[in-house]
């Protein structure tokens, strides 16, 4: 059940956690637990923030990048955390503008997508966005595709991106994720 990540000791007295059964709401759950003080940790998915960055100056074509921490060489939507006090219209706008330096003119939200891989909520949009790409140091390197040539994956953003295509009147192609390191 826990990650290799997880935490191992309460934040709160410091006592080691263990996997302790207990009653919710829906019934008996086992979860991290301390046996001291009897903090849980609840493990919920992190809600991300993801673009389809179509870049209007560009011909509409979509932009995807690659993260410079992948040691793949695969392309993806620009993602990020949405920080505290800010909606997740606010936040995909700043991510874009900060990882790709593109300023974005329109949002329409895709849909919500389970990431259960990564325990992530996927909150997906379009970005039409302009400008001259500048890429953060957390990004390697960028490609423009046109909507006909882009390929999805079985997971998270790339059903939010099959459906944007499906939108837009192409059929989705999908290809297979790389394996987990």
């Amino acid at each position: 059940m826990a990650a290799p990540h997880a935490f191992r000791y309460c934040p709160s007295c410091a006592t080691p956690l263990e996997l302790l059964t207990q009653d919710e709401d829906g019934g008996p759950k086992q979860r991290l637990r301390c046996p001291g003080c009897l903090w849980t940790h609840w493990n919920n998915p992190t809600p991300v923030l993801a673009a389809i960055i179509e870049c209007t100056d560009q011909g509409g074509q979509i932009l995807l990048a690659r993260n410079a921490a992948w040691r793949h060489r695969m392309f993806a939507l620009i993602t990020g955390f949405m920080e505290a006090g800010e909606t997740p219209e606010q936040g995909i706008t700043r991510e874009v503008a900060e990882e790709t330096s593109l300023t974005v003119d329109a949002l329409k939200l895709i849909g919500v997508y389970d990431f259960q891989r990564m325990n992530q909520v996927i909150i997906a949009y379009h970005a039409q966005a302009r400008g001259e790409v500048r890429l953060s140091p957390e990004l390697a390197e960028y490609r423009l595709y046109r909507p006909e040539d882009v390929r999805c994956w079985r997971a998270g953003t790339g059903y939010a991106l099959a459906e944007f295509l499906r939108s837009r009147g192409h059929e989705p192609q999908f290809i297979e994720l790389p394996p987990r390191s």
